[in-house]
């Protein structure tokens, strides 16, 4: 069947304002010279330790009667191996249950004193009104020490883990997120391990215990208390609540350390009928947080792309070359491992000649010395960046963190401004020298293969393209269909698998009800079609319809929030083979054509697929499995009106009603909209009146 388409305080002088007459002597084509950095006072905060090891951070904050406390777990990154997925699903489940309170009853408590609790797989975020401190650290103390992992909580995560897999499978952003890490890190990494169907369904909750009796230990945690508090307070608070805590050593992990390719590296994923490809280009560099490079570098990438509209990234691709709506870079500073990357979406005819302007960016600031006045524009935004950033307390409480963690200077984040004021543009090409690297790259690219995968092989050092799937691995290619097997027989075999031809000539109407999740929206769904080609679909919350859809044989309307529209030329047509009792066998009927392009694995699933082509000219694919004949999943192309996007509807089940099979359940997403329906109510046959189809 198809289904419709459907964002402590600090006084800083940035500017000098001159109220005097201006001088004779005043030469008006020189730029002035900066001033000195201001001085910075950062606040006070304070640190004490427990006698289990448990390092506390103290920042003041009497501004408001509130309080938060975080718990950072500071362990080395984690191999998870087969079971990837279950680190992150511990930290979901810490309160999700403890030795004395159900996930029902810590929720409770939390909403009674109007406090919120986050946990993570590295420790805790809570915050509350003062009088209700001491409150929240009883429940924040349980949850962090007496965790229960209870089986059946684990389970609803596995399953909504598993379900935006799904979702994302066909995602071009998702899976770029996944090739990126995978080839930047490699697959044995922590940080490049992927979670896919199969480590998710592995993991077990001796997992989850192991995970933390093996890495929540006091002496290598941190508590930060921020707000409304004193240190001796918070040192009571401390103390009554996590001194019980008991220490214990925790192993090193040892994992393989990263290198950039030796010459740049070509990576495709295909997605079918995707109309734009998402290019990253990245590697791994060593730059820790607190180096004596980190804050030049970042002047460097800001410079070159990172996040300001002014950079050169989005001057080139987006204001001169018009390919994209966003070009930025990344440097990431890791204490273990960091990264680069320059990354847009750009359409795909103009792929290659985005990846042309990345690399000739990356490689001019290699080249050249950047300008004075781009240096100090750049220089000039961080300033004021930092400045905003201390009127938060918790900005304060982050520095403090990161000078214990990493072992920084105390008056690191004091200087901070005089070291930035200190960058030349020498040190910015000496950083780019050292940490741009055009020519050894992974140029990471997921779209469509047939128009653009062949155009790339002149950017890679081996003159190749290395195709993967979307988890990194191996990408296997599409096997021929046996001889003589046409699209029109893989047709045959569907109708023939949801019931068979004879019982669908036998169907003259129906009524398909069901509801919709997206995201925390629950709607109704009900659609109604009958063998003269009406059709209708309604889309509703209790009394209140959000879509309507009707063809009435002739015309086509959409309604959305009450404002209808009628459609016509291909979009009607479209509505009306969507009218069909049986669309899939009246492609001939309304010229389109079908073209079996192969076999395909789809999860696990060899599948049929098959190309097809309105009259129009846009194209979509479908795949059936080989086994059982079922259509399992479709892929189309949409217009909407920020441009294209690629829809993707997955068919995870059937039901049988009466001897036909319907899809039962369907996971759609369309650009970032994920929509997750369910068909409760199949009615073959029911008593459907012209007025259901009525478009006046």
């Amino acid at each position: 069947m198809k289904f419709n388409k459907l964002y402590l305080s600090l006084a800083l002088v940035t500017a000098f304002i001159f109220a005097c007459s201006p001088s004779k002597n005043l030469d008006r084509s020189q730029a002035p010279q900066a001033g000195p950095a201001p001085e910075i006072n950062l606040g006070d905060y304070s640190t004490f330790s427990l006698d289990n090891g448990l390092r506390v951070i103290v920042v003041e904050n009497h501004k408001l009667p509130r309080v938060s406390y975080q718990l950072t777990v500071d362990r080395d990154p984690v191999i998870e191996d087969d079971k990837a997925g279950y680190v992150s699903m511990a930290g979901q489940l810490l309160k999700s249950g403890t030795e004395s309170k159900s996930k029902n009853e810590i929720d409770k408590a939390i909403d009674y004193i109007g406090a919120n609790i986050n946990t993570y797989s590295t420790g805790a975020y809570a915050s509350a009104l003062k009088k209700h401190s001491d409150d929240l650290l009883t429940i924040m103390s349980d949850v962090i020490l007496n965790p229960t992992f209870p089986e059946d909580e684990l389970e609803k995560v596995k399953k909504q883990t598993m379900s935006g897999l799904a979702s994302a499978k066909t995602d071009a952003n998702s899976i770029s997120s996944n090739i990126v890490k995978a080839m930047r890190y490699g697959l044995n990494h922590p940080y490049g391990e992927q979670t896919t169907e199969e480590t998710v369904e592995k993991i077990s909750r001796e997992d989850l215990v192991e995970y933390y009796n093996s890495y929540f230990k006091p002496n290598i945690s941190y508590l930060v208390v921020v707000g409304d508090i004193d240190t001796e307070e918070a040192r009571k608070q401390a103390e009554k609540h996590f001194g019980s805590w008991e220490r214990g050593e925790v192993e090193k992990t040892m994992y393989p350390q990263p290198t950039p390719p030796e010459t740049n590296r070509v990576i495709f994923v295909p997605v079918p009928n995707a109309v734009q490809s998402v290019v990253n280009i990245t590697y791994p560099i060593d730059l820790k947080p607190g180096s004596p490079d980190a804050i030049a570098a970042d002047v460097m990438n800001s410079i070159l792309g990172g996040g300001v509209f002014s950079g050169r990234l989005m001057q080139n691709l987006r204001e001169d070359k018009g390919f994209t709506y966003g070009a930025r870079s990344s440097l990431s500073t890791d204490e273990h491992v960091g990264y680069f990357s320059a990354y847009a979406s750009v359409r795909n005819e103009v792929t290659d000649s985005a990846v042309t302007e990345f690399l000739y960016e990356l490689r001019n600031i290699t080249d050249e010395l950047v300008a004075d006045s781009t240096l100090q524009f750049v220089k000039n935004g961080m300033n004021g960046s930092f400045a905003r950033s201390l009127e938060r307390p918790q900005t304060i409480a982050r520095f403090a963190l990161n000078i214990e963690r990493y072992d920084l200077p105390e008056n690191y984040y004091q200087n901070y401004l005089s070291n930035l004021a200190a960058v030349t543009k020498e040190d910015v090409k000496a950083m780019a020298d050292k940490y741009i690297k055009p020519a050894n790259a992974y140029i990471t690219v997921v779209g469509n293969r047939d128009e653009v995968a062949d155009k790339l092989a002149k950017f890679s050092g081996k003159n190749k393209v290395e195709l993967r799937n979307r988890y990194g691995g191996e990408y296997v290619d599409m096997k021929p269909a046996p001889a003589g097997m046409t699209a029109q027989d893989v047709i045959d075999n569907y109708v023939e698998a949801i019931g068979g031809k004879a019982k669908w000539d036998a169907v003259k109407s129906l009524r398909q009800q069901g509801s919709m999740a997206m995201g925390p929206m629950s709607l109704t769904m009900v659609m109604k079609q009958n063998r003269e080609g009406q059709f209708s679909m309604t889309v509703s919350q209790g009394e209140q319809v959000f879509v309507k859809q009707i063809y009435d044989g002739e015309k086509a309307m959409v309604s959305q929030m009450g404002q209808k529209q009628i459609l016509e030329g291909d979009d009607a047509k479209e509505m009306a083979i969507q009218a069909e009792i049986l669309p899939e066998t009246s492609y001939g009927k309304y010229g389109y054509t079908l073209e079996l392009k192969g076999i395909e694995d789809v999860d696990g699933q060899q599948a049929y697929v098959i190309e097809i082509s309105t009259p129009a000219g846009s194209k979509s694919t479908e795949y059936y499995a080989v086994d059982s004949g079922l259509k399992i999943m479709s892929m189309s192309t949409q217009e909407t009106p920020q441009g294209e996007i690629t829809q993707t509807t997955v068919i995870k089940s059937y039901k049988e009603v009466d001897g036909l099979k319907f899809a039962s359940e369907i996971d759609q997403q369309a650009g970032p909209q994920q929509v997750q329906m369910t068909i409760d109510e199949v009615t073959i046959n029911p008593n459907l009146k012209n007025s259901d189809f009525s478009i006046e």
